[in-house]
C-alpha cells in the first residue's frame, strides 16, 4: 500500500476517500449488494460495491486525478479469487483515454513487481500484449459468440477463453461488445471503450473510458433495472446525484478499478487472494 501511494503521489494523483454506505450500489445485472437497515429495520441504503459514483462526481467537481484504496463488498461473490469484503484500488483521471489508463497499468504493476523485490518481474514490464474480444474468441474459441447469448458468451469466457490468457505476460483485452459497456463510452467502431486485463488466467482489473452523456447513462441504467426486475433481482435505485453530476458536466475522463487483493497474490505468487489476506471471511 504504501509503493502504491508513492506511485500515484509521484504522478500528482491526490488520495480522497468515499463512502461504504450509499445511496445506490449499482445496477449491474451481475452484482449483488448488502443492504443496510438501522435499528428500526428501515432500509438506510447498501454497501458499496466500487466507488465508482463518487469518485465521477468529484472529476464533475473539478477533481483532476485522484485514487483511493478501499473497502468494497458484493454479497454473492466468494471462492479462491473472490471475497465479499475486499480491497479496491480505483483511480481516474480527467482529459484521458482509456489507453492513458492502460498505460498507468503497466507502469503500476511494474512499480509494485519492483518494490516487493519479484521474481522474473521483467515479464510484468510494459508494453503489455493486447487482444480484441473479437479475437480472443477466434483464437481461443473457433469463432465469435453473439453477446446477446449472455449465458453462452460468458460460459465459453469463462471456459475456452479466460484461462489462458496472460500466461507468457500480462494481455489486455479492449474493444468489449457495446450490450457490455456498463458506465464505458462507445468507441467509433461502436465497441465498448472498456478494457480488462489478465495475468496467469486471472482478471486483474476492468478499465474504461468513461461514458459522460447523462441521458444515455439514464437509458442504460434503466434497462439494468429492467433486466434485474426481469431476473428476479433486487432492483436498485438510480443515483440521481450521480447523474446530475453529468449533467453538469464531467470531462473525458479514464478509469480503472484493480482488485488490490488479486494483485498482491499474483506478484507473491500465492494460490488464493485469501493467501494474502489478513481475515478473510474462512478465518474471522
Amino acid at each position: 500500500m504504501e509503493a502504491v501511494r508513492r506511485f500515484f503521489a509521484e504522478r500528482d494523483f491526490l488520495e480522497i476517500d468515499t463512502p461504504a454506505l450509499v445511496p445506490s450500489p449499482g445496477l449491474d445485472v451481475h452484482l449483488s449488494a448488502f443492504e443496510v437497515r438501522d435499528p428500526s429495520g428501515q432500509a438506510v441504503g447498501w454497501l458499496a460495491t466500487s466507488p465508482e459514483y463518487q469518485m465521477k462526481r468529484l472529476l464533475s467537481d473539478g477533481a483532476e486525478r485522484i485514487f483511493q484504496i478501499c473497502r468494497s463488498y458484493r454479497a454473492d461473490e466468494q471462492g479462491e479469487h473472490h471475497e465479499r469484503e475486499f480491497t479496491m484500488l480505483e483511480w481516474y483521471r480527467a482529459h484521458a483515454t482509456s489507453n492513458d489508463l492502460i498505460e498507468d497499468t503497466e507502469a503500476l504493476v511494474a512499480h509494485l513487481a519492483a518494490a516487493l523485490d519479484v521474481p522474473a518481474a521483467e515479464r510484468l514490464v510494459g508494453p503489455w500484449d493486447r487482444i480484441s474480444v473479437r479475437a480472443a474468441f477466434e483464437q481461443q474459441a473457433g469463432g465469435v459468440v453473439d453477446p446477446q447469448d449472455e449465458d453462452l458468451f460468458f460460459r465459453t469466457w469463462a471456459e475456452k477463453i479466460q484461462p489462458n490468457l496472460g500466461h507468457e505476460r500480462p494481455v489486455v483485452v479492449t474493444d468489449w461488445p457495446r450490450s457490455m459497456a456498463s458506465l464505458a463510452k462507445l468507441t467509433p467502431e461502436g465497441t465498448a471503450d472498456r478494457f480488462e486485463a489478465f495475468v496467469s488466467g486471472v482478471e486483474l482489473c476492468n478499465g474504461f473510458g468513461e461514458l459522460t452523456d447523462p441521458a444515455e447513462q439514464r437509458r442504460r441504467f434503466e434497462l439494468d433495472q429492467a433486466a434485474r426486475r426481469a431476473a428476479g433481482l433486487p432492483v436498485y435505485p438510480i443515483d440521481e446525484r450521480f447523474i446530475a453530476a453529468l449533467e453538469r458536466g464531467m470531462p473525458d475522463s479514464g478509469g480503472n478499478a484493480l482488485g488490490f487483493d488479486r494483485l498482491l497474490m499474483l506478484l507473491t505468487g500465492a494460490e488464493s487472494i485469501q493467501a494474502v489476506m489478513p481475515f478473510p471471511a474462512e478465518r474471522l
